[in-house]
């Protein structure tokens, strides 16, 4: 008896495994949503600071973040993100690579800081590569970034109506504060 349901519940077992894996690997993007095509990834390395994000548990209470974005040796694009932690009064820094989903030319992107598993990184709306709106796989992750510590109020306009029609409650939208 014994034996016979380890033979069952291992197959499901890994089976269950296999499909959570899978589903917290998905680089999809939002329904709505597009990815800049012609992009072209060496103008978008260098910083990138980051003036608003939806909050989730990797950058909770985190203020002065930034991205830098830089090619490794074999051509993926190493992600470095920091930030400053004002609870815990502590910089933290996660380090992570970035990989073209598609092709070079479509701002989709797969991004990892826990190999094996992959987020959907898409650049849904780029200004002369220095400001950025950059959606997750779902409604549930959505950032603005810019070259400097601000954005103009005609970028963020630009920016927040394009989330809203695409679906994001951009009124859950956490402000980051750059010094």
């Amino acid at each position: 008896m014994k034996n016979s349901f380890l033979k069952i519940a291992i197959p499901i077992s890994v089976g269950v495994l296999a499909i959570l894996i899978f589903k917290s690997c998905s680089v999809g993007i939002p329904e709505k949503a597009t990815a800049i095509q012609n992009f072209d990834s060496e103008k978008y390395l260098g910083k990138w600071y980051e003036i608003a994000r939806f909050d989730f548990k990797f950058e909770k209470n985190m203020n002065q973040v930034t991205a830098t974005y830089s090619k490794n040796p074999d051509g993926t694009i190493k992600v470095d993100n920091k930030g400053y932690d004002y609870v815990k009064k502590e910089w933290k820094q996660s380090i992570g690579e970035a990989r073209s989903v598609n092709s070079e030319s479509e701002a989709r992107l797969k991004v990892s800081f826990f190999k094996p598993f992959w987020a959907g990184y898409n650049v849904i709306d780029l200004v002369d590569y220095k400001y950025a709106l950059v959606a997750g796989k779902n409604l549930d992750y959505l950032w603005i970034l810019s070259r400097e510590k601000t954005i103009p109020e005609t970028i963020k306009t630009r920016f927040l109506e394009k989330a809203e029609s695409i679906g994001y409650d951009t009124s859950k939208l956490i402000w980051v504060e750059q010094k």
